[in-house]
């Protein structure tokens, strides 16, 4: 073994602190950092191999920790955390930003025919589904009925949502109906989310205990409220700014140029949306014993009597 770096830097976790919201907020703009996407196939397989030697204790002569952490995030990057596979390119989540950038700002420009609606919230929620599959759980994975399910399940909600709502707002001022998108998807949130989501809770040490819908509850309602508050800003503050916008006598002469428009506004809110509000709550939630499932609290009693708190991951 060789170089500077010492072999006991822990790598399997976030470099820093994951008990503070700033701690979370740094880990997740790095997670969503949109440059990775740009990464080669050369320059992943680099990263992988350094973190792969250095948790054999192999360590590069002249490697930095920054560069061991760089490193480690390109890796996480790319990569699923379970199976080790290459994760689809627009699965990523260094691809959350350009790519609902880009689906958001058209849902947002094309919402005012019922042919535009269909389409980009089909396209909005099959997304979605790629995300879901891409970013699945390796001991648990997703079957296809349950993706389809909650693929189809969304799609309607979404669909139903924008449609109903546009009929509702044909008699009021148009800057509302530029507010349909948000609450179709919102709505997809809502039914996506609880038919994706399944919550295995561990020990400290990560050790499988058994699985808890109460804790698939707590799970759920974080990640309900992180996914619509990182909606928020892209589909609240651009609907103003473009209701001023079209009264101009740019956008009159070049109208075209207001899906571009959009979708930038949307892009500049989605940078610091999607980290900060990933970061609102801890990627490793906990509950007490006391308050898990009857059948549950009885199963730990008898094999882990001095466990006091379980542990799960929320997702995103």
């Amino acid at each position: 073994m060789s170089g500077e770096l010492p072999p006991s830097i822990n790598i399997e976790e976030p470099r820093w602190d994951q008990s503070t919201f700033v701690g979370r907020a740094k880990h997740f703009f790095t997670v969503t950092d949109p440059r990775n996407i740009l990464l080669t196939d050369r320059q992943l397989e680099h990263a992988g191999k350094i973190v792969r030697d250095y948790r054999q204790g192999i360590i590069p002569p002249g490697l930095t920790e920054n560069e061991l952490w760089r490193a480690k995030y390109i890796y996480d990057s790319a990569f699923h955390p379970d199976t080790g596979e290459k994760m689809i390119l627009i699965g990523r989540m260094s691809a959350q930003v350009p790519m609902n950038m880009t689906i958001t700002g058209c849902m947002m420009t094309f919402y005012r025919t019922t042919p535009a609606v269909l389409f980009w919230q089909w396209v909005n929620q099959s997304f979605n589904a790629v995300v879901n599959y891409t970013n699945r759980s390796g001991d648990a994975p997703l079957t296809v009925n349950e993706l389809g399910t909650a693929y189809v399940s969304a799609t309607t909600g979404a669909v139903a949502t924008a449609l109903g709502l546009n009929a509702l707002t044909k008699r009021v001022s148009p800057l509302i109906g530029r507010f349909v998108p948000f609450a179709a998807v919102a709505a997809a949130n809502c039914i996506n989310i609880p038919l994706m989501r399944q919550s295995p809770v561990t020990d400290g040490d990560g050790s499988r205990l058994g699985e808890s819908a109460r804790a698939a509850r707590q799970a759920i309602a974080q990640v309900v409220v992180s996914r619509i508050l990182m909606a928020a800003p892209g589909m609240a503050i651009p609907p103003f700014i473009m209701n001023a916008l079209e009264k101009k006598a740019f956008l009159k002469r070049f109208p075209w140029m207001s899906a571009p428009i959009q979708v930038g506004l949307v892009g500049f809110c989605l940078v610091f949306a999607t980290p900060l509000c990933c970061a609102l709550f801890p990627q490793k939630s906990s509950m007490s014993v006391t308050s898990l499932e009857a059948e549950l609290q009885a199963k730990l009693r008898e094999t882990h009597p001095d466990l006091r708190r379980v542990y799960f991951n929320k997702g995103l």
